[in-house]
């Protein structure tokens, strides 16, 4: 039994706005940082984004199978924030550091869709 209370549509809307409006600024990140703002070569690291904008359609969807894989996969991100943070210079700090902060906030986000999806489906199963 949990003493949660049972999430509204309302915050589960909310939370998948957020988790696209993230999605969103990962990619955006991305693809400025490797073409413009500190380009590490001919701009092919760009590719990293792919994996995100295969996400897109999944999330307009609302398909719950895609907001898993995708908590999962930012973690990938993440690590890329951290490893490139520690070791890049300056100007690249900097975006890691934002690269960090999204992707973390990206993971909450979809964690926190699910669980209200899921917590949904519940409530509307038990009446």
């Amino acid at each position: 039994m949990s003493f949660l209370p049972v999430p509204t549509p309302r915050a589960a809307a909310q939370s998948r706005a957020a988790a696209l409006g993230l999605l969103l600024a990962l990619i955006a990140l991305g693809l400025l940082w490797e073409l413009w703002l500190a380009p590490t070569g001919t701009g092919t690291l760009a590719i990293k984004v792919l994996p995100l904008v295969l996400a897109l359609p999944g999330l307009l969807k609302q398909r719950l199978y895609t907001f898993r894989w995708l908590s999962l996969a930012v973690w990938l991100y993440f690590t890329e924030g951290v490893v490139r943070a520690w070791s890049d210079p300056a100007p690249s700090q900097a975006l890691a550091g934002l690269e960090i902060a999204l992707s973390i906030a990206l993971f909450c986000a979809c964690a926190l869709h699910v669980r209200q999806r899921l917590a949904l489906g519940r409530a509307q199963a038990a009446a």
